[in-house]
């Protein structure tokens, strides 16, 4: 079941920072639960609860930032990680792996549709961290325009710009672009990018992904050589400057 505990202010600064955030946690252990729920909402993070890993999806539609309990079931979780990004593409999905076989699980739900992991037992400030570094992505990406390096996309008017330079794109160019936009400096695996841009059930071309990327560096790099979109070899892809390898 889901459960909203009573919201709890701070004065410090993560508090400003994750105002109006919302974060749902998902695991069986009560005791993580009660030790998340506590330090998320004097953080000034709203938060809601489920104890199970059989609860519908649908709860989870409007939800920030899900942390996601890997530690028992990992066939359960990774089929809840592909429910929730079939009702919640922009979620932050942070799942919580146990120490033991950390990285074949870390693989198993990136290729679920998680975003970013964390090894049990929780260390809270790397949890803040990166928690922190999600909330300053939702500032600069606030609304309807994204920004980075010099590119500016437009979600209302569906315009992009590299520079003063107006890029004509296609609308999956578009989406593909918007996607890597909303994940800047983070690694996208080939099945995060198929799932979230062509959705979950997609039987076509198995190169879509390196077609349609081609096409995009293509019309970013006609007035500005310096490449934003890289390859990460035998994992995805990554929107990033080119002094960021």
């Amino acid at each position: 079941m889901l459960s909203l505990p009573l919201s709890s202010q701070s004065e410090s600064g993560l508090a400003a920072a994750s105002q109006a955030i919302s974060i749902l946690t998902i695991t069986p252990q009560s005791s993580l639960t009660a030790c998340l729920s506590l330090h998320l909402t004097q953080h000034g993070y709203k938060v809601a609860t489920s104890d199970s890993l059989d609860a519908t999806p649908l709860s989870y539609r409007h939800v920030d930032i899900i942390l996601l309990d890997w530690s028992s079931s990992g066939q359960s979780s990774s089929t809840l990680c592909k429910q929730i990004r079939l009702v919640n593409r922009d979620a932050y999905i942070v799942v919580l792996l146990p120490a033991e076989d950390a990285t074949p699980r870390r693989i198993q739900a990136l290729n679920a549709g998680a975003d970013d992991s964390l090894t049990m037992p929780l260390n809270y400030s790397e949890l803040d961290a990166r928690l922190q570094a999600y909330c300053r992505r939702i500032r600069a990406n606030d609304g309807d325009i994204y920004r980075f390096a010099d590119l500016t996309l437009n979600r209302q008017t569906r315009e992009v710009y590299r520079g003063q330079h107006l890029i004509p794109l296609t609308a999956k160019e578009f989406d593909l672009l918007k996607y890597l936009l909303r994940h800047q400096q983070q690694v996208m695996t080939r099945d995060q990018i198929l799932e979230h841009v062509w959705g979950y059930d997609f039987a076509g071309d198995s190169n879509i992904i390196e077609v349609y990327i081609r096409y995009l560096r293509i019309k970013l790099e006609v007035h500005n050589p310096s490449r934003l979109i890289h390859t990460v070899r035998y994992v995805g892809y990554v929107l990033r400057e080119a002094n960021g390898h």
